[in-house]
């Protein structure tokens, strides 16, 4: 059961921080995404947090990520990635635009080769 309640309260603390990290595009941060409806990748932990692919970095305050998975999956909608001696995958059916608010500490970046092979794919999907 999604515990949108305890979510509810964690954002309205996130959304009163005042400062905000700068993030730059490439690299991968942990996020506090929440509980979303149906099948909308949540987050997980007491932040409702989960690694984020920076795509684009609009302003200081908005940027747009690819929500990452802990497991290696190729296929339409991911990309497989390794960061911080890990793989994961890009989820890349599930971009979206966020607050930089809801970033919380920087993981990892990816290298220039690597975050063009995600471009690519985003770009063959549109």
């Amino acid at each position: 059961m999604k515990d949108f309640d305890i979510w509810n309260l964690l954002k309205k603390n996130i959304n009163e921080r005042e400062n905000t990290p700068f993030a730059n595009q490439r690299e991968i941060w942990w996020c506090s995404l929440g509980v979303n409806v149906g099948t909308e990748e949540d987050g997980k932990n007491e932040l409702f947090e989960r690694p984020v692919l920076i795509l684009k970095v609009f302003n200081e305050k908005m940027v747009r990520v690819a929500p990452i998975t802990s497991k290696a999956r190729e296929d339409a909608h991911h990309i497989t990635i390794q960061y911080h001696e890990r793989t994961g995958s890009a989820i890349l059916s599930q971009i979206k635009t966020i607050s930089t608010k809801r970033l919380s500490r920087k993981l990892a970046r990816l290298g220039k080769d690597q975050f063009e092979k995600v471009m690519e794919k985003i770009r063959d999907n549109l």
